[in-house]
């Protein structure tokens, strides 16, 4: 049956941050080569007045935006009201006109709970997918614990990214036969192994230097100043490696600061975001991927580089340990820049088999991964089809 699906989710390219949410991007754009999906994205006020619109591209969904506005600086435990009456007040007449047969929210607080609401006010069904710091760190935080609870347990079924989010689903009060884990799929024709001299010749990089491979949001949260405080042991041994910092955000001047306190800020790349497209040669540049996250779900560049055949060293939070096998990289606890250091130099001196760990990394398939979402929402959607036909 095709389905017309409602996504409510802030992670989702729009036009003042067009490279978030890639893997959603990813997803739902092969969702909707079966269902029709509109996805509508919440996009942050502040985000609307610090730059301005751009382009972004999303194929085989109907996209659209509204803003959240919302307290910035207390009121927490009121952002999913805030942002229930921010679309409610900017496209409310629109959702009620178009029928939809199930919402799928990704993201717990506030969009998922705030999706809940909606999905009673349409008289739907709704399914939520949790991603990892929504549930790991919001979840902690005594008002919005009962709110994330009480959406995780009325959702028609609750989509983790790893076993460890599905035990904290449940944990919450969430019935185990409704929680499904679906790991995130990898694009096979954009990462996959390939000569690393030619990925470092594109990339205008020195051919024989180690290269530690940093990608994602530069914030505190996912250890990117642990990862500078851990490169002076790692120069010690191998004083002509560099680490690139792909990506942007507020910790770019922390990392610059605390580089040059250390002596070693000439050893830093910072050459900003990039593209989805553009990240296989990075990866394929990398000696190591390192991802030193205090707190994670299934990050999609692990499963990326490994893809390409790059070894990872990573924290062992969330989801990581599922996923990383011993033949693929080291992990190590987290907030702890001296065990970095020192699973960094095994790591560069290791004879990984990069064969190896790009074909463990072909077990995530996207293609599996939307034939099982396509029939959890499916008995979503049949369900409350079911019922109301039951009612009638």
């Amino acid at each position: 049956m095709k389905l017309k699906i409602l996504v409510l989710t802030n992670l989702f390219p729009h036009p003042w941050d067009p490279l978030r949410g890639t893997f959603n991007r990813q997803q739902f754009g092969r969702l909707g080569r079966e269902h029709e999906v509109d996805v509508l994205t919440a996009v942050d006020f502040r985000e609307r007045m610090r730059r301005p619109a751009g382009e972004f591209s999303a194929e085989n969904v109907n996209t659209d935006h509204f803003t959240f506005y919302y307290p910035p600086r207390f009121g927490r435990a009121l952002h999913a009201l805030c942002w229930l009456l921010c679309l409610l007040w900017q496209r409310g007449r629109k959702l009620r006109a178009a029928n939809y047969d199930c919402v799928l929210a990704s993201w717990a607080y506030p969009d998922g709970v705030a999706a809940g609401w909606v999905a009673r006010y349409l008289g739907i069904p709704y399914v939520m997918k949790v991603h990892g710091s929504d549930l790991n760190v919001q979840a902690a935080f005594a008002l919005r614990r009962p709110q994330i609870s009480h959406a995780l347990r009325h959702a028609r079924a609750v989509v983790t990214v790893s076993k460890a989010l599905a035990d904290k689903a449940t944990e919450m009060g969430t019935d185990a036969a409704r929680v499904h884990v679906i790991y995130n799929g990898v694009d096979a024709a954009l990462f996959a192994p390939g000569p690393r001299a030619d990925a470092r010749a594109r990339l205008g990089l020195s051919i024989d230097e180690p290269l530690l491979l940093y990608v994602g949001n530069l914030k505190e949260t996912k250890g990117c100043v642990d990862l500078v405080n851990a490169l002076p042991s790692v120069l010690d041994h191998h004083p002509d490696a560099r680490v690139a910092f792909v990506g942007s955000g507020a910790c770019r001047a922390a990392l610059l600061h605390r580089a040059q306190a250390l002596g070693c800020a000439d050893r830093l790349m910072l050459p900003g975001a990039v593209a989805h497209d553009a990240l296989g040669d990075w990866f394929r540049a990398a000696s190591v991927l390192c991802l030193p996250s205090h707190n994670e779900g299934v990050p999609n560049v692990v499963l990326e580089a490994m893809a390409c055949g790059v070894p990872v060293v990573a924290t062992r939070v969330g989801g990581i340990p599922e996923v990383v096998p011993a033949y693929a990289g080291i992990l190590v606890p987290p907030h702890d820049p001296e065990r970095l250091a020192a699973a960094l130099l095994d790591a560069l001196d290791a004879p990984w088999q990069g064969q190896a760990i790009a074909a463990h990394a072909r077990g995530y398939c996207w293609d599996d991964n939307i034939v099982r979402l396509d029939a959890i929402l499916q008995a979503a959607a049949t369900r409350s089809t079911a019922s109301m036909g039951a009612a009638a």
